[in-house]
């Protein structure tokens, strides 16, 4: 196993992202995988995948994972390194290959939809505490994650463990749960996803996929009683919107902890302690070309706009915005919205934001032509 790094402290960047990266196979004309002829080759991974996002919005990021020592290990390390990415903690490792995968160009969401993972075994998912530079990953203002890497080893998982326990100095901890049941086999993913998620500061989830891994229903308010712990929550709605739950401040906390009574008894009649959202922000209208990589987006948007120190709902609309890029895109990365064009339409009011459409290209125009793409 080499390192490709130097040896020195490592700089302290915006954002690190560790996960597994791998070659994507995207097929040169819609149908089956049996019938497609020929394949394009790509790169996708949840957190390399906001890494390049984010390196692309003009945010430093470091990814660190494991590739193998091939050429589908040098491609990876190259392409994400071309978005600016710091890769320089990325490990190679002679003896296990680079994960590769191939995929339909249809919806996911659809009947027809096909993925074919060749990841078993692979170079990220021999990942653990002590196969990682662990100040490399904490040297960052923000280290993202995800329940992808949990689920592709036990040592990748008690990295993860290490990674969001509590401990003095930090960085904040953004968590994508990105539950993903056919990567969990016999393991009980859904706990352990609860788990990761309640040691973290700002959490991504959809509503939807609560309900898969944790048979929540309610809606969001249900979502953040489960998960009352990350300063952060936001709740995907898919084509409604995202919502946003800030924790209340200790006192108010300790308010409740009181109305509650000490034995853990329901509050007393009268007192409402259904959790509001701090912040809204519906879906935008969005041609749709491919799914594939749109909540690595929006994340990386929602973080771009935090690290701006941007209000939550700016936030949501950001990570709208970045969603909106790679929907409109056939791959699983696309390139965002230059600043002052995201910055122009996230300050939209309500019902222009509304009307906003955006097809393929829309990242490309200018602001006046953003104008115009608004629907009357």
């Amino acid at each position: 196993m080499t390192v490709t790094g130097t040896g020195n402290a490592p700089d302290v960047v915006d954002v690190v992202a560790l996960g597994e990266s791998m070659v994507t196979f995207l097929p040169s004309r819609p149908g089956r995988l049996a019938d497609v002829p020929a394949f394009h080759r790509s790169i996708g991974g949840a957190e390399s995948n906001v890494a390049c996002a984010l390196a692309a919005a003009g945010h430093t990021t470091r990814w660190v994972s494991r590739v193998g020592a091939d050429g589908f290990g040098d491609h990876l390390v190259e392409a994400i390194g071309a978005y600016g990415v710091d890769v320089s903690y990325v490990r190679r490792a002679p003896d296990r290959p680079t994960g590769v995968y191939f995929r339909t160009a249809g919806d996911r969401a659809g009947d027809t939809h096909e993925v074919a993972y060749y990841r078993a075994g692979s170079a990220a998912s021999a990942m653990s505490p002590a196969g990682v530079d662990l100040d490399a990953v904490r040297a960052g203002r923000v280290l993202h994650l995800s329940g992808i890497t949990a689920a592709l080893s036990p040592g990748c998982l008690d990295l993860l463990r290490e990674l969001t326990a509590p401990r003095p100095n930090r960085p904040l901890i953004s968590f994508d749960v990105n539950h993903r049941p056919g990567l969990w086999g016999e393991a009980y993913g859904p706990e352990v996803l609860l788990d990761l998620a309640r040691g973290a500061d700002i959490v991504f989830v959809g509503e939807d996929e609560a309900e898969e891994a944790w048979g929540i229903t309610g809606g969001p308010a249900a979502v953040r009683r489960a998960l009352p712990e990350p300063e952060v929550l936001v709740v995907k709605q898919g084509g409604s919107g995202a919502v946003a739950f800030l924790r209340p401040p200790a006192g108010d906390r300790a308010v409740g902890a009181a109305r509650a009574g000490a034995d853990g008894t329901p509050p007393s009649p009268g007192c409402d302690h259904t959790p509001r959202p701090a912040a809204t922000a519906p879906a935008l209208k969005v041609d749709v070309v491919a799914t594939t990589g749109a909540g690595d987006a929006f994340a990386a948007g929602f973080l771009s706009a935090t690290l701006r120190g941007l209000p939550l709902t700016a936030r949501l609309r950001h990570g709208h915005l970045a969603a909106a890029a790679t929907l409109t895109a056939p791959g699983d990365l696309a390139a965002p919205p230059p600043r002052p064009l995201a910055d122009r339409l996230a300050a939209l009011d309500d019902p222009a934001w509304g009307r906003l459409r955006l097809g393929p290209g829309w990242t490309d125009a200018d602001a006046e032509a953003a104008e115009e793409a608004r629907t009357p």
